[in-house]
């Protein structure tokens, strides 16, 4: 079926006691069990809820995959593959990555005995050079954030399978309308439900989504186990805001493609990087890989007060961490997002003080370029 039949129908059934058409929130924290040793198959909260499993059979049909397993967080996803090495193994990382993602593997997960290689994975060589006997997975987030860089999951798989390692891809920037990772061989998705999956800013959430069924069991185990689960709620809110996912990017992603067109012309911005730009150095395998763009513009202002008058100026944006959600937000990722992130390491990225993050929302786009162009 169609992207938009599969985000409202997936998952969800009219329950079977009402016939209410909407999956009805559980919130529960136990199951009555019929007689000793005899249950419905739940029999605890953080092992089983409907609406969590409602939730994460919808996200998997959406990005093409058979298991889903749903997180507390964002980071709780990208930390449950943690379950998938051991002390000693080695992992491959994207060089530019969520500032979260950084701090979880380079302050916490270091500390117990897994090693990390940070490289440009848009450079296969690179990615070539960096395996070692130990390795075992390739951790990419496409596009980045926050400097919108593409790597080429054909490319990433094909190395994965060669080298019998793990692929793993950080989708939220894209969510499934506009890209699906598992399709180009990559074995793991991971999301933070919090952005564009939810798009209302008032939940936080992750999901990691795979065909491979032993890594699913490893994972499901995990989360079992360590109990970093989302509540009915949150998860009920996630199935509520999947059901307008595709409207809601294709006007995410038109409003981004004016808003970053209005910054080129302006010749404010030193640089506006958005991959929908045709000046993007990966423009052409975006439109390859990409079904859309995205509603997110990152711009090079050249100097500090330049971007401190917009940062500060705006009225309609709202100055804040996250993205994805209908309305508009701005930040700074070099004290914001990327805060964690040593300052060599930014600097040698180009994670500057200058640089501005733009998550486009869905007002109208006359008032969002009116917001920025005031404080030129």
């Amino acid at each position: 079926m169609g992207f938009s039949t599969d985000a409202i129908h997936s998952g969800q059934i009219p329950d079977p006691t009402t016939g209410a058409i909407i999956t009805p929130i559980y919130q529960t924290s136990t199951y009555a069990q019929k007689e000793l040793g005899v249950n419905t198959g739940y029999t605890y909260g953080r092992a089983h809820n409907l609406t969590r499993e409602a939730l994460e059979k919808n996200i998997a049909t959406l990005e093409k995959g058979k298991y889903a397993v749903a997180f507390s967080s964002g980071v709780a996803a990208i930390n449950s593959i943690i379950s998938l090495v051991k002390t000693g193994e080695h992992i491959i990382v994207s060089d530019n990555v969520y500032g979260g993602t950084y701090r979880l593997f380079e302050a916490i997960l270091k500390n117990y005995g897994i090693e990390f290689s940070w490289v440009d994975t848009t450079n296969k060589e690179q990615i070539e050079n960096a395996i070692k006997e130990n390795t075992k997975i390739i951790y990419v987030e496409t596009p980045s954030n926050p400097l919108l860089t593409i790597t080429d999951l054909k490319m990433v798989s094909a190395i994965s399978r060669k080298n019998n390692l793990i692929s793993v891809c950080d989708n939220t920037f894209m969510s499934p309308y506009f890209q699906n990772p598992l399709e180009f061989g990559i074995d793991i998705v991971i999301h933070s439900t919090t952005k564009y999956l939810n798009g209302h800013s008032d939940v936080i959430g992750g999901i990691l989504i795979t065909n491979n069924e032993d890594i699913y069991k490893k994972i499901k185990f995990y989360q079992r186990s360590t109990g970093s689960i989302p509540s009915p709620f949150d998860c009920w809110l996630i199935l509520r805001s999947t059901k307008t996912l595709a409207v809601r990017l294709k006007k995410h992603e038109e409003n981004a493609k004016e808003f970053a067109k209005f910054l080129e012309k302006s010749g404010v911005a030193k640089k506006v990087i958005y991959p929908g730009l045709e000046n993007h150095p990966q423009h052409q395998l975006a439109k390859e890989q990409m079904k859309g763009f995205g509603g997110i513009v990152s711009a090079e202002f050249g100097d500090i007060e330049t971007a401190k008058k917009i940062l500060n100026g705006v009225k309609i944006f709202t100055l804040a961490e996250s993205l994805g959600g209908v309305e508009s937000l701005i930040c700074q990722p070099y004290s914001m997002t990327h805060s964690s992130m040593p300052k060599e390491k930014k600097e040698k990225l180009g994670i500057t003080e200058s640089l501005v993050r733009f998550s486009i929302g869905l007002e109208d786009i006359e008032d969002l370029i009116f917001d920025v162009e005031k404080n030129f």
